[in-house]
């Protein structure tokens, strides 16, 4: 069981599909039943970043901060094994995300801040993802941000999901 005082479990700012409604969640459910994680509350980032919807909709928090907005979502304490389960699915080693810092407020201490860590969009494309969406973006991704988000399992086969960001970055979107 994650503890709140568990010197192993690492605290993730979940602020797109991994939240609670949305289509990733389902991960952090069978990792809750697990003893895995423990969700510890709705956060919201101290500094502005941009959170932007890429290629299908699918949320990025980008490493820029002073632009975009104080986002909301979820924060969570995960095991070492959660951790490494939500690392293959933001595709940490094949370069689509990268977890990095972040503070937060929120939950019952309002006034104080927490450190987490969350995926950000991988520095190779971020500045372009945030040209891309013409340098706007959202507080939080919620039900109708996310209108028209396409699982994993119904997108093309034939391309990684790196040429699809690169695609949509350089083009009118997908």
């Amino acid at each position: 069981m994650v503890a709140e005082t568990d010197a192993r479990s690492t605290l993730i700012f979940t602020y797109g599909t991994l939240k609670q409604g949305f289509s990733n969640h389902s991960l952090l459910q069978d990792l809750i039943a697990a003893g895995d994680a423990a969700f510890r509350g709705v956060y919201t980032t101290v500094n502005n970043l941009p959170l932007v919807c890429g290629p299908y909709r699918v949320p990025f928090l980008l490493n820029l901060p002073g632009h975009g907005h104080r986002v909301s979502g979820e924060l969570y304490a995960v095991s070492p094994a959660a951790l490494a389960k939500m690392d293959e699915l933001e595709g940490l080693s094949r370069g689509h995300y990268e977890r990095l810092p972040i503070e937060l407020r929120g939950g019952e201490e309002d006034d104080e801040t927490t450190s987490a860590e969350a995926y950000y969009a991988h520095r190779s494309y971020a500045e372009a993802m945030w040209r891309r969406s013409g340098e706007e973006g959202y507080n939080c991704y919620s039900e109708k941000v996310a209108r028209g988000y396409v699982k994993r399992k119904d997108r093309p086969k034939h391309l990684t999901f790196l040429d699809q960001i690169r695609l949509f970055v350089t083009s009118d979107g997908i």
